[in-house]
């Protein structure tokens, strides 16, 4: 089983600058890819950003220029730095991991954080 874990939500003003962070752990033989998801108020889940083991990235459009990914895969930790927030940025943001790892069996699977809940508001 991964776990995923969460950390650096919260409540900040507009143009503020927040860090997320989450780590994996468990029976992990190989990460393909970590990021970011996020669910605002009456939305669907939407990307925000991954990255890749080889280090590329994707990111929504809708953060572009304002938002890095960066991850440290010695601590199987990636980090979501976002600068430049807007209220519509206000959402819970959902973990993702894409790995191979061992539940019983050992596959290649999609794994979920709890989620952290930023606010972005004066």
């Amino acid at each position: 089983q991964v776990h995923l874990v969460e950390s650096g939500g919260g409540l900040v003003q507009p143009g503020g600058s927040l860090r997320l962070s989450c780590a994996a752990s468990g029976r992990i033989f190989r990460i393909n890819s970590m990021g970011y998801y996020r669910q605002r108020p009456g939305k669907q889940r939407e990307l925000v950003a991954t990255v890749t083991s080889g280090n590329s990235t994707n990111f929504a459009d809708s953060v572009k220029e304002r938002f890095t990914i960066s991850g440290d895969t010695a601590k199987n930790t990636v980090y979501l730095q976002m600068n430049g927030l807007k209220p519509e940025d206000t959402a819970v943001y959902y973990c993702f991991c894409n790995a191979l790892a061992q539940n019983g069996a050992i596959y290649t699977g999609n794994y979920w954080g709890q989620g952290t809940q930023v606010t972005v508001s004066s």
